[in-house]
C-alpha cells in the first residue's frame, strides 16, 4: 500500500505541476499553492488523520487519507467529500488501437507527462486523459468524457492510449484514484481497488 501512494503522490505531483511531495512521519506534503487548495496532505494509515487534521489550521488545506470515511475522524470545521478510490492495475503491451470513429486523437507531452485527446469532427475535445510517469510506475489523472460525447467508447479508448503510452515508457504497473463514478469503467477494464480514499479540506472563503 506504501509504495502505491508514493507512486501515485510523486505522479500526480507531476500530472499538476506542483512541487516535488515532502516526506512526513504520516505521509506527504505537497505544496500545491493555489486558491481553495493551498496544501495537501496525503496519509497512508487512517489512524493519523485525527492527529493530523487538528493540527491543520489554514483554510485550502487538503487532506487525502486511506482509508473509509467511518475510519478517518476530523473534526467538524472539515468538509469531507464522497468516497474515491486508489486503484491498481498491470499493464502489457496490447494490439494498438483506433480511436472510434468519427473521432481522432493526439498525443500531447514530454515523454514523463502525456495527454491523450480525443477531438470531435469539428476540432473541440470530445475526451481527454493524462499519465504521469513516476519511478516506473504509471499515474492516470484527469480521465474526462464531456458530456455529449458520453457512452460512445471513448473513456475506453482513452485507458488503452495512456496503457499504451505508459508501457512504452517502460512502466510495469499503473495506478490512480477514481470517483465513485469513475471506479465502474476501470473494474470492468481490469483495474483493483486497493484502498478507499477519504477526501477532507478546510473551505477557503472567497474573496
Amino acid at each position: 500500500m506504501a509504495g502505491l501512494i508514493k507512486a501515485w503522490v510523486h505522479g500526480w505531483a507531476l500530472s499538476r505541476g506542483v512541487g516535488i511531495p515532502v516526506a512526513e512521519p504520516d505521509g506527504y506534503r505537497l505544496d500545491v499553492g493555489r486558491p481553495g487548495h493551498r496544501v495537501r496532505y496525503v496519509l497512508a494509515d487512517s489512524k493519523a488523520a485525527e492527529g493530523r487534521a487538528r493540527a491543520l489550521t489554514e483554510p485550502g488545506t487538503w487532506l487525502k487519507v486511506s482509508g473509509p470515511r467511518e475510519e478517518v475522524a476530523v473534526p467538524s470545521n472539515w468538509t469531507v467529500g464522497p468516497p474515491e478510490y486508489l486503484m491498481s492495475a498491470p499493464l502489457a503491451v496490447r494490439p494498438a488501437l483506433a480511436a472510434p470513429e468519427p473521432y481522432r486523437a493526439e498525443l500531447v507531452g514530454d515523454g514523463v507527462v502525456t495527454d491523450v485527446v480525443v477531438r470531435a469532427p469539428d476540432g473541440s475535445r470530445a475526451a481527454t486523459g493524462r499519465v504521469a510517469i513516476a519511478g516506473g510506475t504509471a499515474v492516470v489523472d484527469q480521465v474526462v468524457t464531456e458530456p455529449e460525447h458520453q457512452r460512445r467508447g471513448l473513456g475506453r479508448f482513452v485507458m488503452r492510449r495512456l496503457d499504451e503510452v505508459a508501457v512504452a515508457a517502460g512502466a510495469e504497473r499503473a495506478v490512480l484514484v477514481a470517483t465513485e463514478e469513475g471506479r465502474a469503467l476501470y473494474l470492468a477494464l481490469g483495474w483493483t481497488v486497493a484502498s478507499e480514499i477519504t477526501a477532507a479540506h478546510l473551505p477557503e472563503e472567497s474573496r
